[in-house]
Order: structure tokens, then C-alpha cells, then sequence
């Protein structure tokens, strides 16, 4: 019936006007464009987005770029032209979202800042990533992952614990604050439904990086005691943390007193839920060492695939430690459209990775066979002039006029 219709993300007909480079930004005009908005990225002549010079390289194109601009519009401005400002009036004219993570100030010198759009364009949410957002003592300060990762707490937490503090393997700080940003402005363009008003969403890394520490804060405000490196090992649940097998690790997630008994039954062991030292989820975190002492004693005796078997036919969470060529082929990852293909341009060699993961009733899920283009440097200059300027002559003509 609605197959045309079912293509479309929920966003259809919402145009983003994506400045940010790097990554907080891009990933978070990423998951606006997977959800079926147009989004015009800006970039800068010469080199474009910093990460179009990122490895690893395929065909001399940056696979690192394609992940996160993958579905976007590419058009150099140079926003002090005239003849291009005039191009971005009248983008913004069509706007409904403009996102920028440059530091404080940046786009207010260009004359494009949030208060003044609020003024010419009051339909627009602006959305701001930096470091340590718009107010406060450490705004001026860049901010890039590994500061708000360092300075929010997350590495302490991050690691064993006769070890130093460790960066996550990912971009924690980044991602984060990509995801909250979205998150606003979600919420901005619903309210925009009921005042006609648009919004400015001021996203701090710093923020996001405390909004995610879990309990963590509240257990120190709680016991006095400052939270450290706890290893794989959750710090109020046991056991929840790897054991070794025969052939490797197995991650088992045994979070209260029922899982405890079926994992114990699972392994053949069904005198360590009688233990004294195990008998609640407190007492086994505050005896979690001689926990994992007796569960190893059973685990090593098998190989990791036979444990698997054995607690997923108990209903205990566990899993091996992937390593990340093994996503590739997950049978739950395969199953629900997860691994998508994205190349740059029309003609590129396409690479592998993670699709959108919101299903929503009424749309299509992620399209596995043909890949999505991350657009090259200035690739729809022409076509965005034709749209928004008439056409290229008329642009031209416009520009002569001016000056």
C-alpha cells in the first residue's frame, strides 16, 4: 500500500543545516538524517570536514568520514562571500535545524550566531555541541573527547584496578553528547508544533559526560567513598563481570538472587547459591573475590560455547567477548538489518558498518544491499543553486548585482 511512504524516515520534510565537522556534530546530524531528514552539511573550501583526511582510506576516500555523513548533501560556502551569503539566507530561509559544534563565539564572528538567527529566522532550533557549552568559567576552553573523558570522571572509573586510568574504546565524550543533542532537538521541533517558535539547544560535552556517570556520583554522596576502577566488574552487582573458560572469557550477568540460582544450577554447582558468603547480591559484592574464585573452579573445566549453551537454556544473561570482525556475521545483528554499507559518491568502493538502530512501526528498516552515499567535497553545489538560487545564472547575475 504505503511502499513509497514506508521509505521515509518519521523526519521527512525536516531540513537540517549541519556546520559541525569532526564528530559530536556529524553523528548527531547522522541519526537526524537515518530518521528521514534532508541534511545540507557546510563545509569549508580546501579541505572540508577534518575527518575527510582521517584513516583508514578506501579508493583515497576516508572510511571514517562515510560512517558518520553518510545520507548528507556536501556544498563548500565561504560564508564571508557575499554571493555565498546570499546562498545561506536563503537556505536558511528553508531551515528548520542548524547545527554547529565550533567553540563559543565562532559563528556569532561570522554573523550566524544564535541570537542573531533567533531575531532573522525565529522558526530555526539552533543546536551548539562544545566542550563545556555557552556559560560558565570553561567555555572558551576547547574540549575534545579525551579532556571531557579525563575531566568527567569516566576514566577513573575506567580500567583494573592496580592499573592507570584508561581512556573508553570509543568516543564516550563525543557520542555522548551527539546523542543528547539529538535528543533536544527532538524536543525542540515538537514544541515548535505547538508555539511555532524555534529553540536553541546548548549541548556541553562536560554535561553529558556527568548525565551518564551512572550511579556513580550518588554513591560517593551516598558512602563517602570515591568510586575507582572496579576492572570488568559492576560495582553493585555479582556476579556481573568475565570468567575465564577453557578457550577464553564468558561475560555472565547474574544481577539478583533468582539468576544466582539458575546460574548455579546451570554450571553444576548447585551448592555455591547455598554458600553463606553468596547468599544475597550485597554479600556477594562485598565477597566477590572468593565468588569468582569458586565459579572459576567450575568454568574452567569447559569451553566458553558449552557455558553458553548451558545459562542461555537457564535464562541467565552471558556472552562471549566479541571481537569486532565477529559483528559482522552476528545472527542478531544480520536479523535486524544492522550491518549497512556506505561509499563516497555514486561509485566508490562501499565499506561495512552499523546501521540506524530505531525500528519504528509504519518505516522501513536500515537497506542492507545498496549502500548509502557520504557525499564527496562540494558534491551538490549545483544542485542546491538550482534550488534555492533559481539557477546557477541567476546566482551569478545576482552576485554581479551586488557588487
Amino acid at each position: 500500500m504505503q511502499t513509497e511512504e514506508l521509505r521515509k524516515g518519521p523526519l521527512e520534510g525536516i531540513t537540517v543545516l549541519d556546520f559541525s565537522r569532526v564528530l559530536a556534530g556529524p553523528y548527531c546530524t547522522m541519526v537526524l538524517a537515518d530518521l528521514g531528514a534532508r541534511v545540507i552539511k557546510i563545509e569549508k573550501f580546501g579541505t572540508g570536514d577534518d575527518t575527510r583526511a582521517f584513516g583508514p582510506f578506501v579508493d583515497g576516500e576516508s572510511a571514517y568520514f562515510m560512517c558518520f555523513n553518510r545520507g548528507k548533501e556536501s556544498i563548500v560556502l565561504d560564508i564571508k562571500s557575499p554571493r555565498d551569503r546570499e546562498l545561506l539566507e536563503r537556505l536558511l530561509n528553508e531551515a528548520d535545524v542548524v547545527v554547529e559544534n565550533f567553540r563559543p563565539g565562532v559563528m556569532d564572528r561570522l554573523g550566524y550566531g544564535a541570537e542573531r538567527l533567533a531575531k532573522t529566522h525565529p522558526h530555526i532550533i539552533y543546536a551548539s555541541v562544545s566542550g563545556f557549552g555557552h556559560s560558565g568559567p570553561f567555555s572558551d576552553l576547547p574540549g575534545y573527547d579525551m579532556v571531557v573523558q579525563a575531566m568527567g570522571g569516566i576514566m577513573s572509573l575506567t580500567g583494573w584496578p592496580d592499573g592507570p586510568p584508561s581512556r573508553v574504546g570509543t568516543s564516550f565524550g563525543d557520542l555522548g553528547a551527539a546523542l543528547f543533542a539529538t535528543v533536544g532537538i527532538l524536543a525542540a521541533l515538537y514544541k515548535r508544533t505547538q508555539n511555532a517558535q524555534g529553540a536553541r539547544v546548548d549541548i556541553g560535552m562536560l554535561d553529558c559526560q556527568a548525565a551518564l556517570m551512572e550511579t556513580a556520583l550518588a554513591r560517593y554522596d551516598a558512602e563517602g567513598k570515591i568510586p575507582t576502577r572496579t576492572g570488568d566488574s559492576h560495582p553493585s552487582l555479582a556476579p556481573f563481570e568475565s570468567f575465564a573458560a577453557k578457550d577464553g572469557r564468558i561475560v555472565i550477568a547474574a544481577g539478583n538472587d533468582t539468576l544466582f540460582i539458575l546460574m548455579a544450577d546451570a554450571l553444576g554447582a548447585p551448592e555455591l547459591a547455598l554458600h553463606p558468603l553468596f547468599a544475597t547480591n550485597d554479600l556477594r559484592c562485598r565477597n566477590r573475590p572468593a565468588m569468582a574464585a569458586a565459579i572459576e573452579v567450575v568454568t574452567k573445566t569447559q569451553n566458553i560455547q558449552h557455558w553458553i549453551d548451558k545459562l542461555n537454556e537457564a535464562g541467565v544473561p552471558c556472552s562471549p567477548i566479541n571481537t569486532i570482525d565477529k559483528l559482522f556475521d552476528h545472527p542478531q545483528l544480520l536479523a535486524r538489518n544492522m550491518i549497512i554499507k556506505v561509499r563516497s559518491g555514486e561509485n566508490g568502493r562501499a565499506v561495512r558498518t552499523a546501521g540506524n538502530p530505531i525500528r519504528m512501526s509504519g518505516y522501513r528498516t536500515n537497506n542492507v544491499v545498496d549502500p548509502i552515499e557520504a557525499p564527496k567535497l562540494n558534491q551538490h553545489r549545483e544542485q542546491i543553486l538550482h534550488e534555492f538560487m533559481a539557477s546557477r545564472d541567476a546566482y551569478v547575475s545576482s552576485v554581479d548585482e551586488d557588487s
